[in-house]
């Protein structure tokens, strides 16, 4: 790893989405290994309403007390979310001034610790590239396609990655024929069936259905939060496997990992609120089968055209011991719990080098796209 010098880092997190709490939970300890790494973070928040918010309105989101390394050169002050400063060789950028017109310091780099729609889903992705602001994480296509779960499991399928069997359903077909719905997913799947929302993340909106009436629940529900649902047959004897993936063309995979869920799956209130879940670091399985989840994590990486980082998840049959891929998560949680920094520490990675290493990713990835021509070379 190269020696990293000191940046300042714009970090952004809430924004709006039902994972705006989660967000700014990542944001902190995101912010204090930054801090740790000797960079000097520039907080930008984002409010549930989409409002963006600099400096004093941003630390009181984070609700952490302004040190040195968060406060120097700060101004207060709203945000122009239109106002143009970017990085010290970068004329135009969708970076916060002051209310008083007065550009903020330059930012070398942006970290969005965003979760869910219009953060992880590559809308902050393409603004940031339209400005040319290097920034940490996965491009506009692969944050698009892993936050779509139905279009990342068709990307999959075309892979020949194994998943359990899925069907995607509209919210409207589900609001004008409901029964047909119905006997649609009972026909193709087996109960029980997980019903999730296809953009977001966090487990928000998921349920566990075992029978129509409540499979009609599960997708009235998974509605409230997106117009594409999927719903999925469940993995018998199931357990939860995750690995993390670092790089760009290369990308290198952490030992597996492995969630006891405390509830009966790993919902929001397991991943956030409660104490009763367990991570096993590494994962209690055998060699050949965390070389193969290492393997198909890298490969699913590479299918989606992912960079700087992403974590895969699997489900495990015990008895079979055939792993299904679950999903993808292009920007996974940074929280002190969190699996992705997790898996890294325990396959020889600190919190500090990985966002270090992280930082340096979207240097380089941003050098490589400098290198694309942007008008015609036979003029």
């Amino acid at each position: 790893m190269k020696e990293q010098r000191s940046l300042r880092v714009g970090v952004l997190f809430g924004g709006r989405s039902g994972e705006h709490e989660v967000s700014i939970a990542s944001a902190r300890n995101v912010i204090d290994a930054l801090q740790k790494a000797g960079h000097t973070v520039v907080p930008i928040g984002i409010s549930p309403q989409g409002r963006w918010l600099a400096n004093g309105q941003a630390q009181q989101q984070l609700g952490v007390a302004m040190t040195p390394a968060l406060a120097d050169g700060l101004i207060d002050g709203v945000v122009d979310a239109t106002a143009a400063n970017g990085p010290r060789d970068n004329p135009w950028a969708l970076l916060p001034h002051s209310a008083d017109g007065a550009p903020l310091p330059a930012i070398d780099v942006i970290f969005p610790v965003l979760h869910g729609p219009y953060g992880e889903d590559g809308a902050v992705q393409g603004l940031l590239e339209m400005a040319d602001v290097p920034y940490v994480g996965c491009g506009v296509l692969a944050s698009a396609v892993g936050m779509d779960k139905a279009l990342a499991k068709q990307l999959f399928a075309q892979a020949g990655i194994r998943q359990t069997p899925f069907r995607a359903i509209l919210r409207k077909r589900w609001t004008h024929a409901p029964q047909a719905v119905l006997d649609e997913l009972e026909a193709a799947l087996s109960y029980p069936l997980f019903v999730k929302p296809a953009n977001l993340g966090s487990s928000i909106g998921i349920s566990k259905a075992r029978g129509r009436a409540a499979l009609a629940a599960a997708i009235e529900l998974a509605c409230r939060y997106d117009r594409k649902v999927v719903v999925e047959q469940a993995v018998p004897h199931a357990r939860e496997i995750e690995v993390s993936v670092l790089g760009n063309d290369e990308p290198v995979a952490s030992i597996p990992g492995e969630v006891a869920p405390g509830n009966e799956f790993y919902d929001y209130a397991a991943k956030y609120l409660d104490d009763n879940s367990q991570l096993l670091i590494p994962a209690p399985i055998d060699e050949a089968l965390a070389a193969e989840a290492q393997r198909i994590a890298v490969q699913a990486f590479g299918v989606a055209d992912c960079s700087g980082l992403a974590r895969v998840d699997f489900l495990l049959d015990d008895q079979t011991k055939q792993l299904y891929l679950n999903e993808i998560n292009t920007m996974p949680g940074f929280t002190r719990i969190s699996m992705y920094p997790k898996l890294w520490e325990a396959s020889g990675i600190s919190y500090p080098a990985l966002v270090d290493r992280l930082i340096e990713l979207a240097m380089e990835r941003r050098q490589d796209r400098l290198r694309n021509a942007t008008t015609r070379l036979d003029q």
